[in-house]
C-alpha cells in the first residue's frame, strides 16, 4: 500500500522542535512518509507557535501558506497543530478555515489516527481550550500519579517516541514541560499546564539513545529549568542529571537553557562550572532590572543581586557566555525605570541580548494593569535599548579576539568550517567561522581554535593545530 507523504513544519523554540520530532516518530510509526519538502506532500502539519503576536501572526501566515499548495500539486490537507492551535481550538479552526483540522496536545498520542481520518475527508473536531493547569494537582509531588491521564508533549517515557526532522550534532532534549510561575506577562502556562519533570533517568537514556545516532550536544530544554526536580522530591535534581550526562560516552556537550537568576542555587553554579561537558553557558532570564517593574511583572530581582550572580559565574568560569531577554514599556514603566535598565545592561556585559517591546497579551495580567505606556513611547525604548544591545553584545563578541576558544563543527561554507563556540546556543547566538578548514574537519568535530577576529556576534577563528 502506498504511503501518504507528510511533511511537517516546525515554529518557534527548540521545546517545539522536540514536540516537531515526537509528531513524526509517530506519524512514521503509523505508516505515513515523511517528506522534506511541503510540495512533495499529500498532507502538510504546521507545529505553530503561540507565544507573541508576531510569532502568531507566522504561524498562521505558514498555515496560509501550506494551503495554498493545495490544488496545484499533491498536497491535499493541511492541519495545524502546536501552541496556537491548543491556545485557541475552536475559534482558530472558524477563523482560519483553509486549515483542514486544528488539533490540540491531546490529539498527539493518536495523530497517525487522526490524520488518516482528515485525509479520507472525515471532520475531526477542534478543541474547546482549557487551563492546562487544572489537569494537574495544585502540589508539585502529587504530580506524577497523574501525568500518565494527560498528554504532555516531549515528556513520553525513556526513550520517546522521536524521528529527528533536523539532523546535526545538536539536539534539543526535553527535561520538563510546563511552568509553574505566574509573570505576568507571559500566558505560556495556561496552555501548557503546570511545571512537570522528566525523571533524570528517562533524560539520561533518551540522550544515550541520541549520541548512537551522532548527536554530540545535548541542549538541555525547558519552560523553566531552574524549576527541575521541584515534583521529583529532589531539591537538587538538576545537579544529580547534569552529572549523570557528564558520564554518558560519546557525548562531549551539555547546553543548559532558560534559568530564572531568582531560582539559581549556589551549588548549580558550581556544578555548572565545575563538569567537564557543561559548557560555560547561562541562559539567565532577567526580563528587566528595575525593582519595581520586576515586582510588576510578578519576578523578583535587582540590579545587584543580577551582577552578584555573574560575577561568581565569571570567578568560576572567566570565559563564560551570558545570554538573556529584557522588555520594555511594560506598564508603568518609567523613564527612570529605564534608565535602571540601561545602566545594568552595561554593567553585566552579555554576550547576547534579546529585546522585546511590550505588548498585550490575551488573558495574561498585565493586560488590565494601569499605566500602560504609550506605543510611541514603547518604541522609542525599545530602539533605545535595542541599539544599545547591539553595540554592547558586538563588543564583547570583539573582546574575544585572541582567545582561546573550543568548537563544534556544525558545517562547511565555502572553504571554512562554520560551527559554535562553547558560549554560543544554537541559532540565536552566533556563529564561528574557522579559516580554510572544511576540508581537515568533519560536522560533529570538537576542536580548539584562537579567535583571531569578530563581524558582530560572530566570530572568526583559526584552528589551533593551523597556528
Amino acid at each position: 500500500m502506498t504511503q501518504t507523504r507528510v511533511h511537517i513544519v516546525s515554529l518557534g523554540c527548540a521545546r517545539n522542535e522536540v514536540d516537531s520530532d515526537e509528531l513524526a516518530g509517530r506519524l512514521e510509526a503509523g505508516g505515513f512518509a515523511l517528506v522534506e519538502e511541503p510540495a512533495d506532500a499529500e498532507a502538510i502539519v504546521v507545529n505553530t507557535c503561540g507565544f507573541i503576536e508576531s510569532a502568531k501572526k507566522d504561524s498562521i501566515d505558514t498555515v496560509l501558506a501550506a494551503a495554498d499548495l493545495k490544488g496545484s500539486g499533491p498536497t491535499q490537507r493541511v492541519v495545524a497543530v502546536g501552541c496556537l492551535a491548543e491556545r485557541y481550538g475552536r475559534e482558530l479552526a472558524e477563523a482560519l478555515p483553509e486549515a483542514d483540522a486544528v488539533l490540540g496536545f491531546d490529539s498527539y498520542a493518536d495523530i497517525d489516527q487522526r490524520l488518516r481520518l482528515i485525509m479520507a475527508g472525515a471532520h475531526v473536531e477542534a478543541h474547546t481550550p482549557t487551563d492546562r493547569r487544572r489537569l494537574l494537582p495544585l502540589a508539585p509531588a502529587a504530580r506524577r500519579a497523574a501525568a500518565s491521564d494527560i498528554s504532555v508533549p516531549g515528556l513520553g517515557g525513556p526513550r520517546p517516541v522521536r524521528r529527528r526532522l533536523h539532523g546535526g550534532p545538536s539536539a534539543p532534549v526535553k527535561i520538563a514541560s510546563g511552568c509553574d510561575r505566574r509573570c505576568a506577562f507571559c500566558a505560556i502556562p495556561s496552555f501548557r499546564g503546570s511545571f512537570l519533570s522528566r525523571p533524570v533517568e528517562d533524560v539520561v537514556a533518551e540522550v544515550r539513545a541520541l549520541v548512537e545516532t551522532g548527536v554530540k550536544e545535548a541542549f538541555l530544554v525547558s519552560e523553566n529549568t531552574s524549576s527541575y526536580g521541584k515534583d521529583l522530591g529532589e531539591l537538587a535534581a538538576l545537579e544529580r542529571l547534569l552529572r549523570e550526562l557528564d558520564r554518558v560516552d560519546g557525548l562531549v556537550w551539555i547546553r543548559v537553557s532558560y534559568l530564572q537568576p531568582a531560582e539559581i542555587r549556589p551549588g548549580l553554579v558550581e556544578t555548572m562550572c565545575s563538569l567537564d561537558k557543561v559548557v560555560p553557558y547561562f541562559d539567565l532570564s532577567f526580563q528587566h532590572a528595575a525593582p519595581a517593574v520586576l515586582r510588576r511583572m510578578r519576578r523578583f530581582g535587582d540590579p545587584d543581586s543580577f551582577l552578584a550572580l555573574l560575577d561568581r559565574i565569571r570567578h568560576l568560569r572567566p570565559e563564560a557566555g551570558v545570554r538573556s531577554n529584557v522588555i520594555v514599556g511594560f506598564p508603568g514603566e518609567t523613564d527612570a525605570d529605564v534608565d535602571v535598565l540601561v545602566d545594568f545592561v552595561e554593567a553585566a556585559r552579555l554576550d547576547a541580548l534579546g529585546v522585546f517591546a511590550y505588548s498585550d497579551e490575551e488573558g495574561t495580567e498585565a493586560a488590565g494593569l494601569a499605566g500602560h505606556v504609550d506605543t510611541d513611547a514603547i518604541a522609542a525604548r525599545f530602539e533605545r535599548v535595542n541599539d544599545l544591545a547591539v553595540e554592547l553584545v558586538d563588543a564583547c563578541a570583539a573582546e574575544r579576539v585572541g582567545e582561546r576558544v573550543q568548537i563544534l563543527v556544525e558545517a562547511h561554507e565555502g572553504g571554512d568550517a562554520v560551527g559554535r563556540s562553547a558560549h554560543q546556543g544554537p541559532e540565536v547566538d552566533g556563529s564561528t567561522y574557522l579559516q580554510d578548514a572544511a576540508a581537515r574537519l568533519s560536522v560533529g568535530d570538537l576542536v580548539w581554535g584562537r579567535v583571531v577576529a569578530s563581524d558582530g556576534v560572530d566570530l572568526v577563528a583559526v584552528e589551533e593545530g593551523a597556528l
